[in-house]
């Protein structure tokens, strides 16, 4: 994890690279494939470079796997706040975004997937959860696989590669932050990028996560 100091609040930790999770069974765990959904499993966070990170998984479920590492949810200050690095900038690695640097031009194969649903194919939580999108060559990539997307505090891929729930809610919706592969500009550019569009049980092909800790 990299330690995070902020003049004038508390200090905490998060995980350099997002979230895979493990499935735990009493004392036992074992491997949880990160291209398929959690439901009405009990898992655990764990955070390693050059893995498949967790998608397909909702900020309920998220809040529960970072739970049950001794962690928690960051909240959106503290995400946004290391994303944007020691001299706070847009993108992780500067102001200007640049082609390359952060897995974010990727394409999700919804529609190839499922011919004939149109755009009907959205509003699917099956078409939306299919395994076989990040699966897919051009879609999520290893963590930490671009090595530029990285800040100061050498943290990785908080822009692109995967949606990051935070624990922020407005109103009834969770909050996601800093885009995914296929778009990290419609919602806000780079660290600024905010959705607040599904409630905290939903999840998508698109959906994960990384843990904070605080310091004790």
């Amino acid at each position: 994890m990299a330690y995070i100091a902020p003049e004038g609040a508390s200090a905490y930790c998060i995980d350099r690279w997002e979230a895979q999770v493990v499935e735990v069974d009493g004392r036992k765990e074992r491997s949880h494939a990160p291209t398929t959904p959690v439901t009405n499993l009990l898992v655990k966070a764990v955070t390693h470079s050059g893995v498949v990170p967790q998608g397909y998984i909702s900020k309920n479920e998220a809040e529960a796997a970072c739970k049950a590492s001794k962690k928690r949810l960051c909240t959106g200050d503290e995400w946004e706040r290391v994303c944007r690095g020691k001299h706070p900038t847009t993108f992780p690695y500067g102001d200007e975004r640049k082609s390359g640097y952060c897995n974010d031009s990727g394409r999700a194969p919804i529609v190839s997937l499922h011919p004939g649903m149109g755009d009907e194919v959205y509003a699917s939580a099956e078409a939306m959860n299919d395994p076989r999108i990040n699966q897919t060559p051009g879609t999520v990539a290893l963590t930490g696989s671009f090595s530029k997307c990285k800040n100061g505090y050498g943290v990785y891929d908080m822009v692109g590669n995967l949606h990051e729930w935070v624990s922020d809610m407005q109103g009834s919706r969770g909050t996601f932050r800093g885009g995914y592969y296929q778009d990290t500009h419609l919602n806000g550019d780079g660290c600024k990028y905010r959705t607040v569009a599904h409630d905290p049980s939903y999840h998508d092909y698109s959906t994960g996560f990384r843990c904070c800790a605080d310091v004790r």
